[in-house]
């Protein structure tokens, strides 16, 4: 790679390649340089580190990073588990000792609670599918009619959110959640990824886009201190940008709905912490909702 090639992948000047480089050098690592037009720095073939230049908290986030649940679904629980010991051997006595404490002090879980494991068989399956850019014909099975139906597959990349899988796939790109294919061929035919598709930006424009699906209506509510602690999300979020303070103490704000049933259950559940104004026809039902249950409770 030449220097600006380096400079431009590790975000950095070309002059500090250069210092870099001479640092390389005067450290024993056997880099070479090639002037001219195809020229660039290159490393010794068959060159080995024994990790040394990790710093502290390099070493500690690589231990960090190995998430074991992830990896087992995967089929790499094996292959973690082992280059973790690798990794460990390799690190001077002060790093692993601290990288050993950050394993012991620190764990991460990534799936919410109350919500059962998804089940996904079909996962490594699918893994190596991207991984070797394969295509697949699969058995899906969607939420809405004809439920099940089958789709041929060109899968780009996977992404685990919230603890459930999900396989970004063309044509589209479409994502689908692993979860739900019932059935699962890998073909020998490859396919070739857009050169211009990045997982990471397109999940991030899916998630947008997903959001902006979902809330598809308004609800201007007033709320007291208490229901204000109990909002969450996107939720939360409008709360902070248009809510204005009563002089009751309560707190005036339009808030992102889906529907009128879904805002009516979420809203029920704050009891009397929250007074919604309109739209007329969710207040409506809430009203008429809160009067059935006067009733119901007020026999002996």
């Amino acid at each position: 790679m030449t220097a600006a090639q380096l400079a431009g992948e590790l975000e950095v000047s070309v002059r500090t390649i250069y210092r870099d480089i001479e640092s390389l050098h005067v450290a024993g690592v056997p880099l070479y340089g090639d002037a001219g037009h195809f020229g660039g720095y290159q490393l010794l073939s068959g060159y080995r580190t024994r990790l040394t230049g990790l710093s502290a908290g390099e070493a500690e986030a690589l231990f960090l990073s190995g998430i074991p649940g992830p990896a087992t679904e995967l089929g790499l629980g094996s292959a973690l588990a082992a280059a973790q010991l690798k990794m460990r051997a390799a690190l001077p006595p002060e790093l692993r000792t601290q990288a050993e404490r950050m394993q012991s002090r620190f764990h991460l879980d990534a799936p919410g609670w109350y919500a059962e494991d998804d089940d996904v068989p079909h996962l490594p399956q699918v893994a190596d599918a991207v991984w070797h850019s394969r295509v697949l014909d699969i058995r899906y099975r969607r939420w809405k009619e004809p439920t099940d139906v089958d789709r041929r597959l060109e899968p780009y990349g996977l992404v685990l959110k919230a603890g459930r899988w999900y396989i970004v796939a063309g044509p589209g790109p479409r994502t689908y959640r692993v979860d739900q294919i019932l059935e699962l061929v890998v073909r020998d035919e490859k396919f070739q990824p857009p050169g211009d598709f990045d997982l990471a930006t397109y999940w991030q424009r899916y998630q947008t886009d997903f959001h902006a699906r979902l809330y598809r209506g308004e609800a201007v509510v007033r709320l007291s201190p208490r229901a204000a602690s109990r909002l969450t999300g996107a939720a939360a979020r409008a709360l902070t940008d248009t809510g204005t303070a009563e002089p009751d103490g309560w707190t005036r704000a339009v808030l992102p709905i889906e529907s009128l049933d879904h805002a009516h259950g979420v809203f029920l559940a704050l009891g009397a912490d929250i007074e919604v104004l309109g739209p007329p026809d969710l207040r409506a039902r809430l009203a008429e909702t809160s009067r059935a249950l006067a009733a119901r409770y007020a026999t002996a």
